[in-house]
């Protein structure tokens, strides 16, 4: 039986492929590969992941559908309200399901929001802290968006949430966010020690995750106990899913794939620095601490945190990488979806396990 094996395998996949070329000749939408392997399709219909969840996949037509962002490169004023009104209206459903107090504070001169659960702090994490590092393609998402992706952690994770109003673009470019975070987070070294302190962020904010680690060790600062990168990490948003991720969101597939280089706030710098790219440095990577990565399939940067992920662990580091089927950019913004509540879960189990006490 064992003989069989392989040839039978065989044989069902050259069936399958022809069974597939022949209905794409069919309706004349045979696709072409290139040398290069970039492959061209005249048509293309992807049914909705039958993996994930009905109720994802009824909030994915409803996001497809809705208000169409303000483009990146528009007026500034246009895109932050209109990511403003998007996040508060996120923040507000997600305290009616999670219970939290917040007030601002300044720390080392940058602005912060502060999210302490309301049934207040577990003695287990009486001495520890996490910094959120917010999302918004470093234009936008101050305060709301903080809050977004601070509220149900600090609620769930009875641990004190910290989101810092980094500068950003166009006011600013890099690297003043860089700065603000390792400002912040020196000052919350005279509170606790490092190995107590978590650091995390989604989209631009898992860039800046990794961008400050980076930072801090190049200053033979203490890094973090553990950090998060979510939805962008290490390495410029590239690979497949760049191409793949906008044509699976109905977007379409780009011309040209949103680069860092793009992003108002990296213009001028260096794209091989690794305090930029901090997975082109094999040994910075070795000194990174416990990493928690998170993506999802229809999410342009999926390919981007897959290879961080395995850069990670090729220079040593201990990493835990989590894909959610189905999932598009920063899907667990929205906190009704199953997977986000996986997804809040995943993140508060990371960090209570690693952080010391």
């Amino acid at each position: 039986m064992q003989a069989l094996r392989f040839p039978l395998i065989a044989s069902t996949v050259l069936l399958i492929a022809n069974l597939v070329s022949a209905s794409a000749s069919a309706q004349n939408t045979s696709p072409s590969v290139k040398p290069d392997g970039t492959i061209t399709s005249p048509a293309v219909s992807i049914p909705y992941s039958s993996l994930a969840s009905p109720e994802s996949r009824a909030f994915f037509y409803k996001l497809s559908s809705g208000p169409k962002a303000p483009p990146i490169d528009g007026p500034i004023e246009a895109s932050r309200a209109f990511y403003d009104r998007m996040n508060s209206d996120r923040a507000a459903r997600m305290q009616k399901m999670y219970a939290v107090k917040i007030h601002s504070e300044t720390i080392a001169g940058v602005g912060t929001d502060v999210v302490l659960p309301a049934q207040g702090i577990s003695e287990e994490n009486r001495h520890r802290v996490l910094i959120n590092l917010h999302g918004g393609a470093f234009l936008w998402g101050a305060h709301s968006g903080g809050l977004v992706e601070a509220i149900p952690i600090a609620s769930l994770g009875r641990i004190k949430v910290i989101t810092v109003d980094y500068r950003q673009a166009p006011e600013h470019t890099f690297p003043a966010a860089s700065d603000d975070v390792a400002a912040v987070y020196r000052a919350l070294l005279t509170q606790y020690k490092p190995e107590q302190i978590g650091m995390y962020g989604c989209s631009a904010g898992g860039i800046l995750t990794g961008e400050a680690v980076a930072r801090l060790i190049t200053d033979k600062v203490p890094v973090p106990g553990a950090i998060g990168t979510f939805c962008g990490s290490l390495l410029d948003v590239d690979g497949d899913s760049a191409y793949a991720g906008p044509l699976l969101n109905g977007w379409g597939v780009p011309e040209h794939r949103l680069a860092l280089a793009d992003l108002a706030y990296f213009h001028g710098a260096n794209q091989h620095d690794p305090l930029v790219q901090p997975g082109l440095s094999p040994a910075l990577l070795a000194k990174f601490p416990p990493t928690l990565l998170i993506t999802g399939t229809r999410d342009m940067a999926m390919s981007s945190v897959l290879a961080s992920q395995q850069l990670l662990d090729k220079a040593g580091a201990q990493t835990e990488l989590h894909v959610w089927e189905g999932m598009w950019h920063s899907f667990f913004s929205d906190p009704e979806l199953p997977e986000s509540q996986d997804a809040y879960r995943v993140m508060v189990r990371f960090f209570l396990k690693h952080l010391a006490r």
